[in-house]
């Protein structure tokens, strides 16, 4: 692995697909801002460099990126040369992003290699025959890398999660990101190496299903898999290379993975040449199941209630991107610490780093889109989003820690009944066929179309309002958050997957800005706080309607001070106090 301490960000981005050999291109790169939208016109594509450094992976609206830009970037550029190792010659050489918000077009030497739309998710091009290796003896040729970004978070077209459109953070909105927010990096794959590895979990069956694509595929080419406890071969099977055959791995005296024992087995996968492995790739996978039986959740067959945290996983120096690796893993442990056993990921797609640690420490998440910001009734902010969504799914299905779907959050009155119905069951279908093993959640909270699962946002105060709002009715069935714009509630799971909000702030010198909020009036002591708290909690727990619950939330972000931790992670509270309370849904 080409990479140093020096590089932000230097560890493997994609460790459940991981092959040698890779270079981190985190670091600094030139950048200019466009806001005249003229780039193109003046021969921005071709640049040699820009007036400005910025340190990539961080987004410019964040202190670590060096720029700090708070303003709205409606066009920007990136630059930065390249130089290919002679040893890759007669490999493919892909070229990928963690993640660009929104919109990018990638240049080599001044001729375009791909365009891409979607701020959250991974993507990659084949810049083979754009690039010439270094040769022996001789040094590499230098070309010329240059990234053109375009993000109007205003445009009502693109998903945008909690990112602020107007220009001071307000509310539920915060700091936007623009631009390049995950790590970019260069690797070498063979001509017919693996291109990805879809890995299905079967429990009850004891074996993991695993299906192939290729770049490239020959007639003679065989694939191999082969999975592992530790150094013992558990099983292994070979069959020709074709994309979507797949292969049965049957696991014997099978370790489950789950919250209490987050077991992983080790995978590899080959490609085979005759007796020769032209293509090696290093996997994992957790055997486990998530399904729904009447109105519950069960994990490997076993009745499991949520007690889940929001997580919008904002930070002050990076924004949207954690500033380290550790960072990401002490989230998850802070949250464990609280007496969560899991966290709906709000309105943000977590980098593959986060999904990692989730899978390593036994983190039940929800993986959701960043929706808000879109113009629901819309045709092409539809199309946007369902190929946006599309690639979230493929690329995430695969993590064991992941066990719900949740496309949108909190969609109302669209003006457009029939589009935002529309929209609702394409992306919950489109779902379901990406990944049949997991349930969907059409909408947190409101409005539901097509769900697996129901679940409602309640922001109430009072226990006993609390309790009486979410009591079932006799003949309407438990609170429904807009039963006048949405389908009968048929029985899903019901889960409350928004409540508390409470506002705390224990010093003075941590009030963020002039608008910093909770939800409700704010307790006048900690004792009334922990008694708040509790009192809510206790409300959701002792209906058996109620399949789990999800606080809001894990941190404060900026303006909005209702987290359990302070925005900089330190501690607000009696963190045992806090665990005692939300461990009661684990009684």
């Amino acid at each position: 692995m080409t990479t140093t301490h020096a590089i932000p960000r230097p560890e493997y981005p994609r460790p459940q697909f991981r092959r040698e050999p890779w270079i981190n291109l985190n670091g600094p790169w030139t950048y200019t801002f466009d806001f005249g939208k003229s780039g193109t016109q003046r021969g921005f594509a071709n640049s040699p460099g820009f007036d400005g450094t910025i340190t990539v992976p961080f987004c410019p609206e964040s202190p670590l990126s060096g720029v700090n830009y708070k303003d709205f970037i409606e066009m920007m550029w990136y630059q930065r040369t390249l130089e290919i190792p002679a040893d890759w010659s007669g490999k493919r050489v892909i070229l990928h992003f963690g993640a660009v918000d929104y919109e990018s077009e990638v240049f080599i030497d001044g001729e375009s290699v791909g365009r891409h739309w979607g701020g959250t998710v991974s993507f990659s091009h084949d810049i083979t025959a754009y690039v010439t290796p270094g040769l022996e003896a001789s040094a590499a040729k230098t070309h010329n890398l240059v990234v053109y970004v375009r993000d109007d978070v205003r445009s009502g077209e693109q998903p945008g999660g909690k990112q602020c459109p107007d220009f001071k953070s307000r509310g539920c909105h915060y700091t936007r990101t623009t631009g390049i927010w995950q790590t970019v990096w260069l690797e070498a794959v063979p001509e017919c190496g693996l291109r990805d590895c879809q890995i299905v979990p079967d429990v009850d069956n004891a074996r993991f299903v695993v299906t192939p694509s290729f770049y490239a595929l020959k007639s003679d080419l065989r694939f191999r898999a082969t999975l592992k406890d530790g150094d013992t071969i558990v099983s292994q099977a070979e069959s020709v290379a074709a994309n979507g055959t797949s292969l049965i791995l049957p696991v014997t005296s099978a370790k489950f993975w789950s919250p209490m024992s987050p077991f992983l087995y080790d995978l590899i996968f080959e490609v085979l040449d005759g007796d020769m492995v032209i293509d090696t790739v290093q996997s994992y996978a957790g055997l486990r199941k998530i399904h729904i039986e009447g109105n519950r959740l069960f994990l490997n067959n076993e009745p499991l209630y949520l007690r889940l945290v929001l997580d919008q996983g904002f930070y002050p120096d990076g924004i949207w991107t954690a500033p380290t690796d550790d960072a990401l893993k002490r989230d998850i442990e802070l949250s464990l610490a609280a007496g969560f056993n899991g966290a709906r990921l709000h309105q943000k797609v977590f980098e593959e780093r986060f999904h990692y640690w989730a899978d390593k420490l036994g983190y039940l998440t929800w993986g959701e889109s960043s929706s808000w910001g879109l113009d629901v009734k819309d045709v092409v902010s539809a199309r946007n989003f369902l190929a946006e969504w599309r690639e979230i799914v493929t690329r995430d299905r695969n993590h064991p820690s992941i066990i719900a779907w949740t496309p949108f959050n909190e969609t109302r009155d669209t003006g457009d009944t029939r589009q935002h119905y529309r929209l609702h069951s394409d992306a919950a279908q489109l779902t379901r066929d990406l990944d049949p093993t997991r349930p969907v959640n059409d909408a947190s909270g409101y409005v539901h179309v097509d769900t697996d699962l129901w679940t409602v946002h309640t922001y109430q105060q009072d226990p006993d309002i609390l309790r009486d709002q979410l009591k079932p009715h006799p003949q309407h069935g438990p609170f429904r958050n807009y039963p006048d714009r949405e389908v009968a509630y048929a029985g899903q799971p019901y889960i409350v997957d928004e409540y508390g909000g409470i506002k705390w702030i224990p010093r003075e010198d941590l009030v963020y800005a002039d608008n910093s909020w909770g939800y409700g009036d704010a307790p006048q002591t900690l004792e009334e706080f922990y008694t708040r708290l509790e009192a809510l909690t206790d409300v959701l727990l002792s209906y058996d309607h109620i399949a789990g619950f999800c606080y809001t939330q894990l941190t404060d972000i900026e303006q909005e001070q209702n987290g359990i931790y302070n925005y900089d992670r330190s501690e607000k509270f009696d963190m045992a106090r806090i665990r005692r309370i939300f461990e009661k849904g684990n009684e």
